[in-house]
């Protein structure tokens, strides 16, 4: 596990930035070991959870003004004032302008989803580590040409300290406790809209807000 200033081993809104690389539209073309439609489903509910709690959000194309595409405009209309980091190596631990925004946003925890896993999340995954940070890989907001390219990635963060996590993960830990109402309604609405993990639905007729979960 990584080695990162948790509180007790959980990401709170004020200790991590959330990091999307190469969300682009030939990337997740070639993605095929998850339904592209849920990645980018996974992705959205990501994205969602920085925004809902004022995450510090970080973005980054390879090529985006050439072959790769612009990230998809269902990630950048969340966050209309961002500007994605522009750059040509596969590694964005490479890019000058992305550490400088790493270190801007001055979080030691790294939660990161990526296209593709074998290269794009591994490289900078694996050199934060090397340079003190703790990172978070989101599994299922990260695609790779095949499922062996993707478990082998993985498998290679994890080796080298990393975490891995699902993007419902990193929402309900941000949430952590009902009783925190300021979010409440808004976390309820990404869970319903992106029906993760259970369905969701209000009861008819009744004040308070309840639940029915469908297995």
């Amino acid at each position: 596990m990584s080695a990162s200033s948790t509180d007790k081993g959980l990401l709170t809104p004020d200790n991590c930035t959330v990091i999307f690389i190469d969300h682009q539209p030939r990337m997740f073309s070639s993605v095929s070991n998850i339904d592209r439609n849920e990645l980018l489903n996974n992705v959205l509910v990501l994205a969602k959870a920085a925004k809902i709690f004022g995450v510090p959000v970080i973005f980054s194309a390879v090529e985006g003004m050439g072959f790769s595409g612009n990230i998809v405009p269902e990630l950048l209309d969340l966050f209309a004032d961002q500007t994605p980091i522009q750059r040509s190596s596969m590694n964005a631990w490479d890019s000058k302008e992305f550490i400088a925004a790493v270190k801007e946003a001055g979080r030691k925890n790294l939660v990161i989803a990526a296209l593709w896993s074998e290269v794009c999340l591994a490289m900078p995954a694996l050199q934060a580590l090397t340079d003190g940070y703790a990172v978070y890989a989101v599994v299922d907001a990260s695609g790779a040409a095949s499922d062996i390219a993707h478990d082998a990635a993985i498998r290679r963060i994890e080796q080298a300290g990393g975490v891995s996590m699902t993007a419902l993960q990193v929402l309900l830990e941000l949430q952590r406790d009902w009783a925190r109402k300021e979010h409440c309604e808004e976390v309820m609405t990404v869970l319903e809209e992106h029906r993760c993990a259970y369905r969701l639905r209000r009861l008819p007729n009744q004040l308070d807000r309840k639940i029915e979960i469908h297995v």
